[in-house]
């Protein structure tokens, strides 16, 4: 509840989002490019042990920003330096440091693709964002996502 608080309050839309858990096959395929890494087990292992939430975020130099918000991946260093970012407050470990965020936009439609199969990036480039940049949006507390409004209630707003 924290992390979602904190990226309405940095005014990131939220996209999609969806609570999910990933299995260690999954995990393993996720984190693939890091498998000769001596961490990799560690990540592998977290993120399978249990529910998560994951997030298309859409914002203006949105990978930045929310590496930045993030904070540093260590979290002994983020807590000192940056203890009001989300892994200076809540992260636990390096591996267990609450939140992943993609290292650029060709890493974010990688891991998008993913975690939302079914979500149609170029589709959504060319009819929602438009509208979306226009501010002909609402937030759905019920859903946790931002809509787009329909052409008629765009007309009527």
């Amino acid at each position: 509840q924290a992390v979602h608080a904190a990226i309405l309050r940095h005014r990131f839309l939220i996209v999609r989002a969806k609570e999910l858990r990933c299995g260690p096959e999954q995990s393993r395929r996720f984190y693939r490019e890091h498998a000769e890494r001596f961490f990799y087990r560690r990540l592998v292992e977290f993120m399978a042990s249990g529910p998560m939430w994951a997030y298309i975020l859409a914002h203006e130099n949105a990978v930045p920003l929310w590496r930045s918000l993030m904070g540093p991946t260590k979290v002994f260093r983020a807590r000192h330096s940056d203890p009001d970012s989300i892994r200076g407050a809540y992260g636990l470990t390096d591996t267990r440091n609450t939140t992943h965020g993609s290292d650029s936009p060709a890493s974010a439609s990688r891991e998008i693709a993913f975690f939302f199969p079914e979500f149609d990036e170029r589709r959504w480039y060319e009819q929602d964002e438009p509208r979306l940049r226009r501010g002909q949006l609402y937030y759905s507390a019920e859903e946790r996502v931002h809509r787009v409004l329909g052409a008629h209630e765009a007309q009527v707003t």
